[in-house]
């Protein structure tokens, strides 16, 4: 079984591309040409949005936190607009796949996307090109919070921290694996790599599963991602988790100290993840509040917030303004840091 990233794209969902656009009797109503110039750009020739299904595109195959947030938030933005919100996962390259398809749909409201960060923010410098402008091309909505995602061991290795870890690193052949290149275990391992003087591999996977699976199996040494997707795993003994990312402990592996705790200080270990739900740059502003509001809303139902307990993720997405803000503010940093690293993808 090999699930990785070199398999060929999924085949695309079609959705249709062009909305109805019925006449309006409003000129004759209003007085011509000088209504129809009030009405706000969205509403003429479209109606209220949204009056048909909305395409969620996903960078991740199914069975991960990133799917996870497409389908349990677009089923409440199902039930809170009265139209479907289907989720189109188009795993591979990094998300580049997926962020290309959301660049080129129409700004219209009826295509959003979430995300990893990589094909966002990082792809800027771990490709030489990329099919689209990732400073133009999107509108960031809300950043779902990726939670203390969990760094495991294949159980039988004689290691119980990243220390013992990178120290058998040194003297055996060892590959980590990621679930997108370019993403957050990749980037660890190249700074092992490059701090430590180990020749880590890192292994790409469409999506957590698989990666867990070699994990578990001994195929990989190591992986990083969320508690969820590993807990079958932990269960069964086959894979040990030794330390978490970002600045505090997982509530779901309460005993396993961060890396910072761990002395582990460079950057890639302190950071706190995000997951971007975007649209299309040129999007109207009113929808994307309306979809941000309504993702903040959701986060207080009962079903999305044992979603967060299962992948022990205590706090929700942020609203628009804050989504924003932290987009301006946090995207230099993941971007420095890539370039920094030196990783090249292409």
């Amino acid at each position: 079984m090999d699930d990785r990233a070199s398999d060929p794209t999924p085949t695309q969902t079609e959705f249709p591309s062009a909305v109805d656009r019925p006449r309006r009797t409003l000129l004759a109503a209003a007085g011509g040409g000088a209504a129809l110039a009030a009405l706000p750009r969205f509403a003429i020739g479209q109606g209220a949005w949204p009056n048909k299904p909305v395409r969620v595109i996903c960078t991740n195959p199914p069975g991960g936190l990133t799917d996870a947030y497409a389908r349990q938030y677009g089923e409440a933005l199902s039930r809170k607009f009265g139209q479907p919100f289907v989720v189109d996962n188009r795993p591979g390259a990094g998300g580049t796949i997926a962020a290309d398809a959301l660049a080129k749909a129409p700004p219209d409201g009826y295509t959003i996307m979430v995300a990893i960060q990589t094909p966002l923010w990082n792809g800027r410098v771990l490709y030489k090109s990329l099919p689209y402008d990732p400073d133009k091309a999107f509108a960031p909505i809300t950043l779902f919070p990726a939670g203390a995602l969990a760094f495991g061991v294949h159980a039988k290795l004689p290691v119980r921290t990243p220390d013992e870890y990178v120290a058998w690193a040194a003297k055996n052949t060892a590959a980590v694996g990621t679930y997108a290149a370019g993403s957050w275990p990749h980037m660890i391992a190249d700074t092992w790599n490059r701090t430590r003087s180990l020749k880590l591999d890192a292994i790409h996977y469409k999506g957590e599963p698989p990666m867990w699976i070699d994990v578990a199996s001994g195929q990989v040494s190591a992986g990083l991602g969320s508690f969820q997707a590993m807990q079958t795993h932990i269960e069964r003994g086959t894979v040990r988790p030794i330390a978490v990312v970002g600045q505090r402990r997982s509530p779901r592996l309460p005993d396993v100290p961060t890396f910072v705790e761990q002395g582990h200080r460079d950057p890639i270990f302190a950071l706190d993840g995000w997951l971007p739900m975007v649209a299309p740059a040129g999007t109207p502003e009113d929808i994307q509040q309306k979809l941000a509001d309504a993702c903040v809303e959701a986060y207080g139902t009962d079903k999305i917030k044992a979603m967060h307990e299962t992948f022990g993720i205590p706090n929700g997405p942020v609203g628009l303004a804050e989504a924003r803000q932290r987009w301006r503010d946090e995207a230099p940093q993941w971007v420095q840091l890539a370039d920094r690293l030196g990783i090249k993808l292409d």
